[in-house]
């Protein structure tokens, strides 16, 4: 059952694009619709009631919104502030014939960094069964006081497909983390976000798809 849609966060939408894992020539895409069904979400950065998936009416996209999604150190920080990390389990129906593969995360939020301090996004992807992909990060250095954009790419000869014929939750992992260095944690406050009130700033996963043998 889909969690019910936050009504302000950063969203985070998954687009379904036609591009073949071989050559980059362009397929067909599936006949008909996906359906994506939530099974678990879990994580420091997205405690109970605080994040949701939702389809969009064509089912060829989804959005995730959280409201706390935040990793901080310094002034008013608890010890575990530091690290906050979400995981979504998605149930992904795929039209018979076809099968997909995440071949890019573009990643957006809000960082303020004092001068010293360091900020890192990073994120995995992996089918149920399947060994966990390897973190792709990306490291921010303070002083900065902005929105932040990061973008994870897949080589096409590196591209983990779900198995054809099968049915495997797909797990998105990501984390935040951010350490004070030589800043004074004493006298600020540094922070890293995936939560917002600018819908404009959100996390786009491509999907490339394939046909099945």
């Amino acid at each position: 059952m889909l969690l019910r849609t936050l009504a302000v966060a950063t969203a985070v939408t998954a687009s379904l694009v036609g591009t073949s894992a071989f050559g980059g020539d362009s397929l067909p895409t599936p006949p008909d619709r996906i359906v994506i069904d939530v099974a678990t979400v879990n994580g420091s950065g997205c405690p109970a009631g605080t994040a949701a998936v939702a389809v969009s009416p064509d089912n060829t996209a989804f959005t995730v919104t959280y409201s706390s999604y935040l990793a901080q150190v310094g002034m008013g920080s608890k010890p575990t502030d530091f690290r906050k990390n979400c995981q979504l389990n998605l149930r992904v129906h795929v039209p018979q014939g076809f099968t997909y593969a995440i071949a890019s995360a573009d990643y957006r939020g809000f960082a303020h960094l004092e001068n010293g301090a360091t900020g890192v996004e990073r994120a995995s992807y992996y089918f149920q069964g399947q060994p966990e992909t390897a973190y792709q990060s990306h490291r921010f250095n303070g002083p900065t006081d902005d929105n932040w954009q990061a973008t994870d790419t897949v080589d096409v000869a590196a591209l983990v497909f779900a198995p054809c014929g099968e049915e495997r939750n797909f797990n998105v992992n990501t984390e935040l983390r951010v350490g004070a260095g030589t800043s004074d944690p004493a006298r600020t406050t540094s922070f890293m976000t995936m939560d917002s009130t600018d819908g404009s700033i959100n996390t786009v996963y491509h999907l490339a798809w394939k046909q099945c043998p």
